[in-house]
């Protein structure tokens, strides 16, 4: 699901990641200074075969899910975490937003491609506003100058443009590293990164593809910005809370205006 040439990127980042996490510590434990333990309970559990319950989501590969959600939840813990923590220890505040705005204002490109293929165009004339102010006003983007002119941001990806147009969530997938996702958005990530690669009109996929610096400083951003932290939600049922959530939000996104 990845664009070709990816992988080779994606290990090298791997590597990266995987050395900063052994500099940063690789003996993440809790609060209390015992190791995270997942939440082992299921809502399936305490129902007879083929009954619904709550929070119900069509996940025919869930045992294989629930293994891949508890390697997410370690290599956060031994290896994206760590590293997050001393990216936010080592860059001030202000360095960290500016990071942030820069590749937030990259993602205007993908946003502004599935506005116009949803036929959203008058949102996408405020994608593309956004972009453009961002660039040259904003010193490439790293100052959101769109925003505080009150410019809102908006978030559209292949997997809504989608849905948008009937297609259905499929099975529910934990991807490797990325998370919750589903057939039609697992199907749409992959295009969009593909299409940012061979129809970027600015040549701004070769600024990361480029540079692996720039690329890793993506991806730790990204978990930076993410508030989520596995086995945190207090819930003895999280795998079945999280699918829920995603799939309720991922419905939300594409029946918004």
């Amino acid at each position: 699901m990845a664009p070709a040439g990816a992988f080779p990127r994606l290990l090298g980042l791997l590597g990266i990641l995987g050395v900063l996490g052994l500099a940063g510590g690789c003996a993440a434990t809790s609060e209390e200074g015992t190791p995270i333990e997942p939440a082992k309970h299921q809502f399936s559990d305490y129902y007879e075969e083929g009954e619904s319950y709550p929070g119900d989501v069509y996940d025919p590969l869930e045992g294989l899910n629930r293994r891949i959600y508890k390697f997410n939840a370690r290599f956060d813990e031994f290896v994206f975490l760590p590293v997050v923590k001393a990216y936010e220890t080592v860059l001030p505040g202000i360095v960290q937003q500016a990071v942030s705005n820069f590749f937030a204002n990259l993602s205007n490109l993908t946003t502004f491609a599935n506005e116009v293929l949803q036929l959203k165009f008058k949102a996408a004339g405020r994608t593309s506003l956004r972009f453009v102010a961002n660039a040259t006003a904003g010193w490439l983007g790293f100052i959101d100058v769109a925003g505080g002119a009150g410019i809102a941001k908006t978030q559209e990806d292949f997997g809504q443009t989608l849905g948008y147009w009937g297609v259905g969530d499929g099975p529910y997938l934990v991807l490797p590293i990325l998370g919750p996702s589903n057939l039609r958005d697992a199907t749409g990530y992959a295009t969009d990164r593909v299409a940012f690669v061979l129809a970027d009109p600015f040549d701004l996929s070769s600024v990361q593809s480029d540079n692996p610096p720039i690329l890793a400083a993506n991806v730790i951003n990204q978990r930076h910005v993410q508030p989520f932290r596995y086995y945190e939600t207090g819930s003895p049922f999280e795998y079945d809370l999280v699918r829920f959530l995603y799939t309720e939000k991922r419905r939300a996104d594409i029946d918004k205006e």
